[in-house]
C-alpha cells in the first residue's frame, strides 16, 4: 500500500513502518523457517534413535506425522465450522423483527 493511499483507520505516520510491513522481511522469515526445517530433517539422519514402534525408525517420521496431524486438524476445523455455523444475526434479530416484536409486546398490554 502506498503512503498516499493509506487507509483511514491507519493512524501511523507514513514513515512509521514496522519491520514486517516490508515484503522482503516476510520472505526472509519464510526462507529461514524452510532452512530450519531442512536442518531438522538432516539432523534426523545423524543420531541414534531408540524407537518404541517400528514406524519411528523411518527417516523424518515425526516431521511427516506433525504435518499430517496439522493438516487433519485444519480440515476437521473447516468441516466443523460448516456444521456449527450460525447466521450473522444469531444473537440479535434483524431490525425488522425487533420492531415487530416490540409492537406485539405493546399490543399485548
Amino acid at each position: 500500500m502506498s503512503d498516499d493511499r493509506r487507509r483511514a483507520d491507519d493512524d501511523r505516520e507514513p514513515d512509521d513502518r514496522r519491520w514486517l510491513d516490508e515484503p522482503r522481511n516476510v520472505t526472509r522469515i519464510v526462507y529461514a523457517l524452510a532452512l530450519l526445517c531442512v536442518l531438522a530433517l538432516l539432523a534426523d539422519l545423524f543420531y541414534t534413535k531408540h524407537p518404541h514402534f517400528s514406524v519411528e525408525r523411518w527417516s523424518a517420521f515425526y516431521a511427516v506425522y506433525g504435518f499430517v496431524g496439522s493438516v487433519t486438524l485444519v480440515l476437521t476445523a473447516k468441516a466443523l465450522r460448516r456444521l456449527l455455523r450460525r447466521d450473522e444475526d444469531y444473537y440479535e434479530p434483524p431490525e425488522r423483527d425487533r420492531y415487530e416484536s416490540a409492537e406485539r409486546d405493546r399490543d399485548d398490554d
